[in-house]
C-alpha cells in the first residue's frame, strides 16, 4: 500500500464522531478558505473539498444516513489536513503546497469511491464531475 495511503487510514482511523461533530462546527468557515485556494496544478481540489465538506454534513445531520462512518471519518481527516498550513509539504510552498492535500482528498476519494458516488448520485452530482483526477 502506498504511504499516503497508510497516512491517511492511521489519520482516519483516529477520528471520533466528537471529532466530527467539531469539525461540522467550523466547515462554514472552512469552505470559505478552500474557496480561496489557488492550485492551478490540482484544478479539482476545491470541488473535492466541498464534496467532502457537504458529505459531512448531510451525513452529520442526518439528511443522508447511508454513508459509511468509514467516509465520514476519512471525510473529516482529509478536511482538516486541508485546512492545516502545515502537512507533509507546507501550504506556502510555491506551486507544490498543495500536493500533499490533493493527495490526501484523492486517498479518500479512492478508498471510499463506491458509498461517495452513491452519495452523489443521490444528489444529483456527476461523480465524474468530482473525479480523483488531481
Amino acid at each position: 500500500m502506498p504511504e499516503i495511503a497508510k497516512f491517511v487510514n492511521h489519520g482516519s482511523a483516529s477520528i471520533t464522531p466528537a471529532i466530527a461533530k467539531r469539525v461540522l462546527k467550523h466547515l462554514p468557515q472552512w469552505r470559505l478558505e478552500f474557496t480561496q485556494i489557488d492550485a492551478p496544478r490540482y484544478p479539482h481540489l476545491v470541488d473535492q473539498l466541498e464534496f467532502l465538506a457537504d458529505a459531512l454534513e448531510d451525513s452529520l445531520e442526518g439528511e443522508y444516513a447511508d454513508l459509511p462512518y468509514f467516509a465520514v471519518a476519512g471525510a473529516v481527516f482529509a478536511l482538516i489536513y486541508a485546512h492545516k498550513k502545515i502537512g507533509i509539504i507546507p501550504d506556502s510552498v510555491l506551486d507544490l503546497g498543495r500536493a500533499d492535500d490533493s493527495s490526501v482528498v484523492r486517498v479518500v476519494l479512492m478508498q471510499h469511491e463506491a458509498a461517495f458516488t452513491l452519495y452523489a448520485a443521490a444528489h444529483g452530482l456527476r461523480w465524474s464531475h468530482i473525479s480523483v483526477a488531481p
